[in-house]
């Protein structure tokens, strides 16, 4: 991940813990316990699980893996087969999609030059804080393109790529990872304070 993705990226997942605990709790709560718990481990970035399984044995508290989380709720919402766009780590290797299939969901993945596309678009533009509006037009094609082949649900399987894609850029239910990852964080460590 470049230098200049991380603090967007962790900018972004504390906007979305902050607003998942101002949701549940009100206005006046603060999401500073999620963030500095040291109840459960986050890795704030779906690329950066490559190395969950290898953190997972190091450490004794639980890790919430963004994969699992996304996989219940696209699974709750009663979707089967999802169109996956990340960079081409997460799109290609099996760290991430695996753990997706584990769960029950068929995962679909742009063909190899679409995911050039994607990835070139997070790394290049969206990781130095670029929205770009043809990107986003090319990201919808290939959104389509996935649904033609049978996507119910699309995947936002990057945390830059919330910034750049939106609801209405697909016909279909779009599962943000770094929104999700946030709720279940929250709704982790609410339950572990009862």
């Amino acid at each position: 991940m470049s230098r200049q993705a991380v603090p967007t990226a962790r900018q972004r997942a504390a906007e979305c813990i902050n607003e998942e605990v101002k949701r549940r709790l009100g206005g006046l709560h603060s999401a500073k316990c999620i963030l500095y718990s040291v109840d459960f481990l986050l890795i704030l970035t779906n690329t950066m699980h490559k190395v969950a399984t290898e953190v997972e044995a190091r450490v004794r508290i639980p890790l919430l893996h963004i994969a699992d989380i996304t996989a219940r709720r696209v699974l709750a919402d009663g979707k089967k087969t999802v169109g996956l766009l990340g960079t081409k780590y997460t799109m290609e290797q099996d760290f991430y999609r695996a753990r997706l299939e584990a769960q029950g969901l068929k995962v679909l993945v742009p063909e190899e030059r679409d995911r050039g596309f994607v990835n070139t678009v997070i790394f290049q533009e969206l990781c130095l804080g670029r929205i770009v509006d043809e990107s986003r037009a090319k990201y919808r094609r290939i959104i389509s393109d996935l649904i033609e082949r049978g996507a119910d649900s699309i995947v936002l399987g990057c945390t830059e790529i919330g910034l750049l894609v939106k609801r209405e850029d697909s016909s279909v239910p779009i599962f943000d990872t770094t929104l999700l990852h946030a709720q279940g964080a929250v709704e982790f460590a609410l339950s572990q304070q009862s």
